[in-house]
């Protein structure tokens, strides 16, 4: 009996080896056919981010790949923010900086960064993948830690407009999910004074050209708002007037950039009702905005999860609007 089942649990043990070495086996033959991943970084604060004395957070990056999926990264706790450059073949002379989302708990690397980074690279966009600071993990700024670093992304990207063959009046931003609420919230506050300047090219305007918000985090009011990061932002102050501050909705005023919004009916995550909102707060003001609500796509659907949906003529409904506001 005991050799039996010391044959049984062999069997099994060299099963259980044998299926983890093919997985490894699929994840590194996947690894090897994946786009390479960029190699031209700037970093967005030369002598560190601001506030960052009470932070203990490591950073590091999450695979949640699957195989035979594609590739599936995450940065958490993101302690150097950085820009990851994507060059196009043939400049249009306009860019992009991409905002991937993650609930402001991690930044995606893949489907909302690289893979969009890479389509609008086919399209002429020089792009920008911004990897943003997390409100809660104890920056002095709080909520307004990842817009200290949105500012200054975008700021950066103009400084880099003549060497990289765009013009710094064509600057577009494009936010998914939580990344989206970035997004918004650098649309409405970019001249909130966050952070003190740190080199010439803080004299640079931090006003986006245009916005896209995809699936965007707008309104924190509980009735719509996206738990996870409402929580996030509110972390350090969740007084009623800071909730209002960082509802972009709530901070919409004339004069603003164009805004294209893109929602699913049936986003369970963030509720439609959030880019609703935003763009009657927009129409209100007299901006220029444009709204698409595809009946399905659900929440997250970026690239890889548009075929054979009518959500898949996004990237086509954004650069349109993008070149009649001359971007």
């Amino acid at each position: 009996m005991l050799n039996r089942r010391g044959a049984l649990a062999a069997f099994v043990t060299g099963v259980l080896g044998s299926l983890a070495a093919r997985k490894a086996e699929a994840a590194v033959e996947q690894s090897k056919s994946a786009p390479a991943d960029p190699t031209e970084i700037i970093t967005l604060w030369p002598n560190g981010a601001p506030g960052g004395e009470g932070v203990t957070v490591e950073e590091r990056i999450i695979d949640r790949t699957t195989p035979g999926g594609p590739r599936d990264r995450a940065l958490t706790h993101t302690r150097k923010p950085t820009l990851a450059v994507f060059r196009p073949k043939k400049p249009n002379g306009a860019a992009v900086m991409l905002i991937p989302g993650g609930g402001y708990e991690r930044v995606v690397l893949d489907k909302e960064g690289y893979e969009t980074a890479r389509r609008l690279n086919e399209s002429g966009y020089t792009c920008f993948v911004l990897f943003y600071r997390m409100p809660g993990d104890g920056w002095a700024a709080g909520g307004d830690a990842p817009l200290q670093d949105a500012q200054r992304a975008i700021r950066l990207v103009r400084s880099k407009a003549a060497a990289m063959g765009f013009s710094p009046d064509r600057v577009a931003i494009m936010g998914f999910s939580a990344g989206g609420h970035l997004a918004a919230n650098l649309t409405v506050r970019f001249d909130a004074p966050t952070y003190d300047s740190v080199d010439a090219a803080d004299q640079l305007s931090a006003k986006p050209s245009l916005s896209a918000l995809i699936y965007p985090v707008i309104s924190l009011d509980l009735s719509i708002a996206h738990g996870g990061s409402r929580k996030q932002l509110l972390a350090r102050d969740g007084s009623p007037d800071r909730e209002a501050v960082l509802s972009p909705d709530k901070q919409v005023r004339e004069g603003l950039s164009p805004v294209f919004l893109l929602h699913a009916a049936d986003d369970k995550t963030v509720p439609v009702a959030n880019s609703l909102t935003m763009f009657t707060a927009l129409k209100a003001k007299a901006v220029p905005t444009e709204l698409h609500v595809f009946e399905e796509g659900g929440h997250g659907f970026g690239l890889r999860f548009t075929p054979d949906k009518p959500v898949a003529a996004w990237p086509s409904l954004f650069e349109a609007f993008a070149k009649r506001h001359g971007v």
